[in-house]
C-alpha cells in the first residue's frame, strides 16, 4: 500500500493547535516531468510544491487560491512560482543555467536566490479579498522562509518541516508537516505572540521537530500513522479533512485565443511564425498552443 497525493488536516484542541501533513507522489512527478530540471532545481520545486499544498490546504474558502512567488537578486533562480487551488498544485522555476553550473552540487538558499524574498498571497474568491506577506529568503531552506512568514507577518507561532526523496526508479516523493498555534479564544484575550512563552505550543513544536524527512517521504506509512506517532499521548486528536492533491494547470485554448484576439491585427501577424501560427507556451505545464494568426 502507498499513501500519496493527499493532505490530512488535524487539530489538537487541548493544545490550541492545528496541523496539516501532506505527501506528494504522482502529482509531483507530473509537474517535474514537464520541465526536466537539474537535481538542485528539481529539489527546490518539490519543496515549494509541498509548501503550497501544506499552506494552501488551510484555506477555508474552497475556491480560494494560495500563490507563492520568489524574486532574486543576482542568484541562480530568476523566478519561482507555485500555487494551490481546490486541491490542485502547479509550479515552475526560471533559472540561469550558467550560474547553476558554477554553484555547488547542493547550493545554499543564498546561492540560489541571493538577497531575494518570498511573497505569499491568499486570494479569497468568495469575498474578493487579497492578503499578502513578504519575507526575506535568509534562512537555510525555503521552508524556513515560509515559517518566518507566519511568525513575522501573521504573528502566529508556526512550525514547518519538509523532505524529498528520489527512488531507484527516478520517481520523487515529497512530504511536509505544518503545525500552528491558534489564537486563544475569546475577544480581548492576549494572543500568543504577546507572551514570553507558552508551554502548550512548546510541547507541540517539540514533538513536531522529531518528525524526520524519512518518515514524511515513506509512502508505506499512512499519514494517520505519522500523526499518531507524534501525538498518541494527547487525549484528543481530531482529523478534520482528507484532501486529495493533484497536478493542475488552468491553461485553456479558448482563453488563449481570447487574449490574442485583443491585440491589433498587425501585432498578431508580427507575433506569428513562418507557418502562420502564434505559438503560446504555458510555463506551468510546458504545453504549446499553436493559434492560427488568421483564426
Amino acid at each position: 500500500m502507498t499513501d500519496l497525493d493527499r493532505a490530512l488536516a488535524f487539530a489538537i484542541p487541548a493544545r490550541s493547535a492545528r496541523g496539516r501533513i501532506v505527501r506528494l507522489g504522482t502529482a509531483l512527478d507530473e509537474v517535474l516531468a514537464a520541465h526536466a530540471y537539474p537535481p538542485a532545481i528539481e529539489k527546490l520545486l518539490a519543496e515549494a510544491l509541498t509548501l503550497a499544498a501544506l499552506i494552501g490546504s488551510t484555506l477555508k474558502d474552497a475556491s480560494g487560491q494560495l500563490t507563492m512567488q520568489t524574486r532574486t537578486d543576482n542568484g541562480v533562480v530568476q523566478l519561482l512560482v507555485c500555487d494551490y487551488r481546490g486541491g490542485e498544485v502547479r509550479g515552475y522555476i526560471e533559472y540561469d543555467a550558467d550560474k547553476l553550473a558554477e554553484a555547488p552540487a547542493e547550493p545554499s538558499l543564498f546561492a540560489l536566490f541571493g538577497a531575494g524574498y518570498l511573497a505569499i498571497t491568499f486570494d479569497m474568491a468568495s469575498s474578493n479579498e487579497r492578503y499578502q506577506g513578504i519575507v526575506p529568503l535568509d534562512g537555510d531552506t525555503l521552508s524556513e522562509a515560509a515559517q518566518s512568514y507566519f511568525t513575522q507577518s501573521e504573528q502566529i507561532p508556526t512550525m514547518v518541516r519538509t523532505g524529498m526523496a528520489k527512488g531507484p526508479d527516478g520517481r520523487c516523493v515529497a512530504g511536509g508537516l505544518f503545525l500552528q498555534h491558534l489564537p486563544e479564544g475569546e475577544d480581548g484575550r492576549e494572543r500568543l505572540h504577546t507572551k514570553l512563552d507558552h508551554p502548550e505550543w512548546e510541547h507541540v513544536a517539540t514533538l513536531g521537530n522529531t518528525m524526520g524527512a524519512d518518515e514524511l517521504t515513506d509512502a508505506t506509512l499512512p499519514l494517520e500513522t505519522l500523526v499518531w506517532r507524534l501525538f498518541n499521548e494527547e487525549e484528543d486528536v481530531r482529523i478534520l479533512a482528507d484532501i486529495p492533491i493533484t497536478r493542475g494547470c488552468r491553461c485553456d485554448p479558448d482563453y488563449i485565443k481570447g487574449v490574442i484576439s485583443k491585440f491589433p491585427v498587425e501585432e498578431r501577424r508580427s507575433m506569428a511564425d513562418e507557418t502562420g501560427f502564434i505559438v503560446v507556451d504555458c510555463a506551468f505545464c510546458a504545453k504549446k498552443f499553436p493559434v492560427p494568426v488568421e483564426d
